[in-house]
């Protein structure tokens, strides 16, 4: 079990297979050793976290929406690498999007549930510059997508 993993669980995190995309594209791609990953879903072990921030979910269930997602973005991270996610470098950055209404305005609060659980994970490696945007709507009804950008050896 790699290091950042043995962080993960003492934190009560164990990474899923990483999950399959659900349309027309790769899940990540590898330039170098920049590695893209695909926006990652709000779902967990229960299934789609769904809902809309401002109307039929709050910002904590939001937050619990992107820590989801962190979780998928690692799995993804880790599949990159071959299994071994020590060959993580550094988080470099992290695109969020919040399914919510028009007078939502805590994006940031929600996208700090996936920046929070990076952070204490990884610790100095999990650093990262970040986006936390509004969407009018996203794939499939979830609260929360998230893209991520990483540095990996």
């Amino acid at each position: 079990m790699s290091k950042f993993e043995e962080r993960l669980a003492a934190l009560g995190v164990t990474l899923p297979d990483a999950p399959a995309p659900a349309a027309n594209y790769v899940p990540y791609v590898q330039v170098g050793d920049i590695l893209y990953v695909s926006g990652q879903l709000s779902k967990d072990d229960s299934g789609l976290l769904i809902g809309k921030l401002g109307d039929t979910m709050d910002t904590a269930a939001g937050a619990a929406a992107a820590r989801a997602c962190a979780i998928n973005l690692l799995a993804q991270v880790k599949a990159a690498c071959g299994g071994d996610l020590d060959r993580l470098v550094r988080v470099v950055k992290l695109g969020g999007f919040v399914n919510s209404t028009p007078d939502f305005t805590d994006q940031p609060t929600v996208i700090n549930g996936a920046s929070d659980l990076i952070g204490e994970a990884l610790g100095d490696a999990g650093q990262h510059a970040r986006a936390a945007v509004s969407a009018a709507a996203l794939p499939l009804g979830v609260a929360v997508e998230i893209e991520g950008i990483f540095q990996i050896k």
